[in-house]
């Protein structure tokens, strides 16, 4: 079953760019078909090898940072090649 993952990351923290730069280059480095905006990060691919990576990243992102969030939105599909029609 493949998967489109949605993900931002918020640190709580006054020098929070460190944090989001290399979460994202740890997703990019993964393998994964990886796709950034201002605003989150999406990552697409099977369920399985999907989860078993962002368990990994998600864990390692957030002991980096005193206090954060992680929002996850999950899709049942792979969206990847999405474009608007607008």
């Amino acid at each position: 079953m493949n998967i489109s993952v949605e993900l931002t990351l918020t640190p709580l923290q006054d020098n929070f760019e460190p944090a989001i730069i290399d979460f994202i280059k740890s997703l990019r480095a993964s393998g994964l078909t990886v796709l950034e905006n201002p605003l989150s990060t999406q990552v697409y691919g099977e369920y399985d090898a999907v989860m078993s990576i962002l368990n990994t990243e998600i864990k390692t992102a957030l002991q980096a940072v005193d206090n954060g969030l992680m929002y996850i939105k999950i899709v049942k599909t792979d969206r990847s090649d999405y474009e608007p029609h607008f």
